[in-house]
């Protein structure tokens, strides 16, 4: 019987679930740059006609993909669709229209399924904490589920469940219809325009000069949002695109108008604009030149953002061809050489170098990330300044990768309040886990890290702040010095657990110091390949030895210490039956009977769950 664990007042503690392998994330497929365009009036005129009256059209044809339903590609009517959209656009406008629609009607559909998920979770917690009766709990296998406070909660998650299960109902009938609910520009924008009084900013009771302008605002930003200006790109053809080509010696923009506009706008051969405005692509423009010079595809799609009053031109095109994806440095490889760990948290990003045994070397470091009740355009760019720093400190120590965790709060978000806490607290916890930026951040990291000739290694989550403060935290404190302004928190020791998990090694410490030394560790690192992960996946395991053992002596060197020679410390062999045996994972030391050491393919148990 295993040692109950502190404050859970007599119930044994729950099991640990197995960890899963590190891996080096996939550079980005594709590429996507945005310049400016400074435009003339008549350039405005001619763009606005051209993007609503193809945002018209991508709105009649998704609406006509929705109401085909579910059905496979080779039904899906496309063929037909784009036959009746290029007597008013073009035959390559509606081939990107579409392609677009069908993008958004699967994705429609991903999302449906996530949602109803989502609910089949919620539901199901809710029934099982409504089995118990209030105040009690019952116990579930190895854990406890525990009912309701009162009577009042119960009554009001009664009610709460019948509407999660009409919600349910609902969506699967949706589903099954192969029915989907999209809106162009987004359902936050259709929400606003069905209460255009409450979304506006002037100071309410409205008067009627305000409520006009507030009408005019919204058909702006409504008109803008909702305008279609996308041109796919075509392998071969001039500059990369036939229907928005871009002159790379000049910056010349020339767009073809759809047929209804072009006797009206048209001003060069085979109705085509030429716009007055230059496109000029400072960041990553020799890249973009080099591959329209070569016919490579380019795809742009020119925005509108009201609010600014700008007008902006993107490019994207993809690094990869199709089939197999970028190659990948090994995971052997970027364990011979230092890596950044980082600890992602709410308002800040905790970082610290460890070297290839698996010490952290140097201070810690603490980067802020306030991000909670800002504009989206200002959370990306202090995100962005983030990761930069986060590139040039790994670049500085030498480091051949970073070290993240694979966060994804999907099944925290879909229980939602039921499993995250009540009240003010769990609203407190809620909100703190929505704020983490995690898509984003591995995101833009895989991104920028590919660029500056980093790796990203990616490791599981788990345990990492509870062994972090119960293995790391008071020798950090400890060694660091008291001069250094970062002080060592949590966060931090729980980075120092995320890099030792991606470099291979456990997150316990070694006994016989408080840092893990060259001299301690090469020869245990050398016999293990620095391949823990890989190991686990062998089918069979040699037998574990005896964990019987007599007198041994260790040399080791305590870090930060001004002694010459290594200390000597002379370790008493262990009572039979007081410790238990080292499990299947345990790499022993040299064994005076035999000399040689034993390696097993599973981790160790702290780094793996298991009880001790």
């Amino acid at each position: 019987m295993s040692k109950r664990a502190r404050g859970t007042k007599g119930r044994e503690p729950r099991p640990y679930r197995a960890l899963s392998a590190p891996f080096v994330v996939a550079p980005p497929s594709g590429c996507r740059i945005r310049t400016r365009l400074h435009l003339s009036p008549a350039d405005v005129i001619v763009l606005r006609a051209v993007g609503e009256h193809l945002g018209a059209l991508a709105g009649a044809d998704l609406a006509a993909r929705v109401r085909i339903g579910n059905v496979p590609a080779a039904h899906n009517q496309r063929a037909g669709r784009k036959k009746a959209l290029t007597a008013q656009s073009s035959s390559r406008w509606a081939g990107a229209i579409t392609r677009t629609s069908e993008d958004q009607y699967q994705l429609a559909r991903r999302s449906l399924n996530a949602r109803i998920g989502s609910l089949r979770k919620a539901i199901a917690t809710i029934a099982a904490r409504l089995a118990v009766a209030p105040g009690s709990r019952v116990r579930n296998g190895r854990r406890w589920v525990r009912g309701y406070a009162d009577d009042t909660e119960r009554r009001a998650k009664q009610q709460r469940l019948q509407i999660l299960q009409g919600e349910l109902r609902q969506a699967v009938r949706e589903r099954d219809s192969g029915r989907a609910r999209v809106t162009r520009g987004g359902r936050r924008l259709l929400n606003t325009r069905h209460h255009l009084y409450d979304a506006a900013t002037a100071p309410k009771p409205l008067t009627q000069a305000d409520w006009q302008a507030q009408l005019e605002n919204w058909g702006e930003v409504w008109s803008a949002r909702r305008m279609f200006l996308t041109a796919d790109g075509e392998a071969g053809a001039p500059f990369g695109n036939y229907t928005i080509s871009i002159v790379p010696a000049d910056g010349t923009i020339a767009m073809v108008l759809p047929e209804p506009l072009r006797r009206a706008y048209a001003n060069a051969p085979r109705g085509r604009y030429v716009l007055d405005a230059a496109a000029v692509f400072s960041h990553r423009g020799g890249q973009w030149a080099d591959r329209i010079a070569a016919g490579a595809s380019v795809r742009y799609d020119i925005a509108y953002d009201p609010t600014r009053g700008r007008w902006y031109l993107d490019a994207s095109w993809s690094t990869t061809a199709k089939g197999p994806a970028l190659p990948v440095l090994a995971l052997e490889t970027l364990r011979r050489h230092p890596v950044l760990a980082v600890d992602v948290n709410a308002d800040h990003l905790a970082a610290w170098v460890l070297d290839p045994h698996g010490n952290p070397v140097g201070s810690a470091h603490t980067i802020p990330l306030q991000l909670s009740g800002l504009p989206a355009t200002t959370r990306d760019a202090r995100l962005r300044e983030a990761i930069s720093r986060l590139l040039h400190l790994a670049q500085w120590h030498e480091c051949a990768a970073l070290v993240i965790e694979n966060l994804d709060f999907a099944d925290a978000r879909a229980t939602g309040r039921e499993k995250l806490g009540r009240g003010r607290r769990g609203k407190v916890f809620r909100r703190m886990v929505a704020g983490i930026p995690t898509a984003r951040f591995r995101d833009r990291l895989s991104g920028m890290a590919h660029h500056a000739g980093l790796s990203v290694i990616a490791v599981d989550p788990a345990y990492t702040s509870r062994w972090g403060a119960q293995h790391w935290l008071n020798p950090l404190k400890q060694q660091t010095s008291t001069a250094l302004t970062t002080a060592v928190t949590g966060h931090l020791a729980a980075a120092v657990v995320v890099g030792r998990r991606g470099l291979g090694c456990t997150a316990r410490r070694r006994n016989d110091g408080p840092r893990q030394t060259a001299a301690a560790t090469a020869l245990r690192r050398a016999e293990a390949a620095a391949v823990r992960p890989a190991d686990r996946t062998g089918t069979t395991a040699p037998a574990a030895p005896s964990h019987h053992s007599t007198g041994r002596t260790g040399r080791t060197a305590p870090a930060w210490t001004s002694r010459s020679t290594p200390v000597v410390r002379q370790t008493r062999a262990r009572p039979p039956g007081k410790h238990p045996p080292h499990g299947p994972t345990t790499v022993r030391g040299p064994s005076i009977h035999d000399q040689q050491l034993t390696l097993f393919g599973m981790p160790e148990p702290a780094n793996t769950g298991q009880t001790t």
